[in-house]
């Protein structure tokens, strides 16, 4: 089992993450981000005093995760409101940001939306960034409450699917706990629900290359957290099928289009072919903002594709190249390609279920994901 020095005590929480405030202070209104490219060395807040600052966080993934990064938008638009700036600029920029990530998008647009409309209300301009900042809060307010839902559906899931009492072994890829929401997470808070429940026996961390976010992120919130869990390369994972160790894989998402298909971090998809083929079940984890009914199939899906560095490089700061100072050594050749895209599509016929804060669905069909979202106050489409 990995290094589990800083294992929390039974029965006792660690103290929540700080991951993303709103901060006022003399200085003036600032969006204040737990940096993660800093993870796991060292735990250190990054101060976003404006828009074009708080875009560069986002690029370089010191703020990272899908339902994170729409909390991030939302603030992001306030703090523009708050500064008197162009507060339609400033929801293009954050939504250009990471464009495959939908909440991000959905962030903005919402909060931009509630102060366009304080604005033709008549509000002044300091009462309409006041509507802003508040429909911000609320936003992050809902993310967390979805958590809970999302690990108390995915919970029960796993008790169908997995009858039998024992402990389960669940495999993850990337980082979908507290680092990404205004919660616990989404797929890590399942396996954390289950944790504490009594009911993990074991947590298969994927690496998350190249920018390891399992390995960085995902371990330091296991162990943070007192779960039993294991790091292992992400090349390794078919072993694991087929020594039969893995029950179950739970993963996130950064978009889902309506035909069910899933963009999610580069790897994901890899996982799903090997579950289908050892029988094991495959579970996405995500809030229903996380849905685009707008986005036909996963064909339409915009991958992003992400700087030839992240590969050829290793840094002291994932996610910023060696070029910017991440103080990298070089692991290829000089001038060798990279394909390095953040995401890759999983089609929904390798989806065991889709768990949301409105429930699950299962079999994964376009006809379920509408009728799903059609319940959720929380999709607006624009």
């Amino acid at each position: 089992m990995a290094d589990q020095d800083v294992q929390t005590p039974v029965g006792i929480e660690p103290p929540a993450l700080s991951v993303l405030r709103w901060d006022e202070s003399p200085g003036g209104s600032a969006v204040v981000l737990l940096d993660q490219t800093r993870l796991p060395a060292e735990e250190t807040e990054l101060v976003c005093g404006d828009v074009p600052s708080l875009v560069r966080a986002i690029r370089t993934l010191a703020v990272r995760g899908a339902p994170l990064l729409g909390i991030a938008g939302g603030y992001g638009v306030a703090l523009a409101a708050v500064r008197g700036e162009d507060v339609a600029q400033a929801a293009e920029l954050l939504e250009q940001a990471r464009p495959t990530a939908v909440n991000l998008g959905y962030g903005a647009r919402r909060v931009a939306r509630a102060y366009g409309a304080a604005v033709e209300s008549g509000a002044v301009p300091e009462a309409a960034a006041a509507v802003a900042l508040a429909e911000a809060r609320a936003l992050h307010q809902e993310d967390a409450a979805a958590s809970v839902r999302m690990a108390q559906y995915g919970l029960e899931l796993l008790s169908e699917l997995l009858p039998g009492g024992g402990g389960h072994r669940l495999l993850t890829h990337c980082n979908t706990g507290a680092l990404v929401s205004g919660g616990a997470g989404t797929a890590f808070a399942v396996a954390l629900r289950a944790h504490r429940e009594g009911r993990l026996r074991q947590l298969w961390v994927d690496e998350t290359r190249p920018l390891l976010q399992g390995a960085r992120l995902t371990a330091y919130e296991a162990g943070r957290n007192g779960m039993p869990y294991s790091l292992l390369t992400d090349n390794a994972a078919g072993s694991l099928f087929a020594a039969g160790e893995v029950d179950a894989v739970l993963i996130g998402a950064d978009r889902i289009a309506a035909d069910g298909s899933v963009a999610n971090k580069v790897g994901s998809y890899p996982l799903a072919v090997l579950a289908r083929y050892h029988h094991v079940p495959f579970i996405v984890v995500a809030p229903t903002t996380t849905v685009d009914l707008e986005t036909v199939d996963g064909a339409s899906i915009v991958v992003e594709q992400r700087s030839a560095a992240e590969v050829t490089e290793i840094t002291s700061k994932p996610g910023v190249p060696a070029v910017d100072g991440g103080g990298g050594m070089i692991v290829a050749p000089s001038g060798a390609n990279a394909y390095n895209p953040a995401f890759d599509i999983t089609p929904p016929e390798l989806v065991t279920a889709i768990v949301t804060e409105q429930g699950v669905i299962s079999p994964v069909t376009g006809v379920g994901l509408a009728e799903l979202c059609a319940r959720s106050s929380q999709v607006t489409i624009s």
